[in-house]
């Protein structure tokens, strides 16, 4: 069966619309361009946390943590994943800039996995207890009364049940499936390309294998390699958008 001939106006037609999208996105640059320097400074980041972990191993006790505030407050809020609350804060920016570069590709998929990425983010800044826990620190230090004291223990004991609570797997699980779902999206169009999206869903899938029993700690450790490489790669995509190289 012959295609049909639609004519020199449905040519001028397509032109037109291709020229219309440009011009759209291109009032976008700036959210391309501070979306890439987020997941950039995000891909810097990584590394650093994991220096941390390994040089400061994170206290397995409420005393441990109220001990080391107040020897040095930051490095209890950096084992307590100070780190992790910038690297949430700047998916914000990652996601919006995603979500307007492949909006047509598939409003519905992007609206959903952006929306998920966003409840994701609020339920982590929901359990991370890093500022608490310091507060709480300083309130053990002053107390003057074994009654007091052992009060404040308990506290603590209750904001470390928090971080690694509910709304700590909430987070996870709803983030990566909002990553994988953005990188499905991404398969469907040649913005990003599929090297990305494929290193989406893997990284993603590989994260969630951290709530299975003993090997599930390694799986996090792994999807961190392709999740580091996502955040390069997005970024050096995320400037090219920004730059008007659609």
């Amino acid at each position: 069966m012959k295609t049909p001939n639609l004519g020199p106006h449905s040519t001028s037609r397509q032109c037109l619309a291709e020229s219309t999208a440009t011009t759209a996105d291109a009032h976008w640059q700036s959210l391309f361009n501070i979306g890439g320097a987020a997941a950039l400074v995000t891909a810097v980041v990584i590394p650093v946390q994991a220096i941390v972990v390994v040089a400061w191993p994170p206290s397995s006790s409420v005393i441990g943590y109220l001990t080391l505030f107040q020897s040095n407050k930051i490095l209890g809020l950096l084992d307590l994943d100070l780190l992790y609350i910038l690297d949430y804060a700047l998916l914000i920016p990652i996601f919006l800039a995603i979500y307007v570069a492949l909006r047509r590709a598939s409003e519905s998929l992007m609206a959903i996995g952006t929306t998920l990425g966003l409840v994701g983010i609020a339920a982590y800044f929901a359990s991370n207890t890093a500022f608490n826990m310091l507060t709480l620190s300083d309130q053990y230090a002053v107390a003057t009364t074994e009654a007091r004291r052992a009060a404040l223990l308990a506290a603590g004991e209750a904001m470390l049940a928090m971080y690694s609570g509910t709304a700590f797997i909430v987070s996870n699980l709803v983030g990566s499936v909002a990553m994988i779902v953005i990188s499905v999206v991404m398969l469907r169009s040649s913005i990003f390309g599929k090297a990305i999206a494929y290193l989406g869903i893997l990284g993603n899938v590989l994260g969630m294998g951290l709530f299975v029993p003993t090997i599930g700690i390694y799986l996090a450790l792994v999807s961190v390699v392709f999740l580091w490489i996502w955040y390069i790669l997005v970024a050096r995509r995320l400037f090219q958008l920004g730059s008007g190289r659609l």
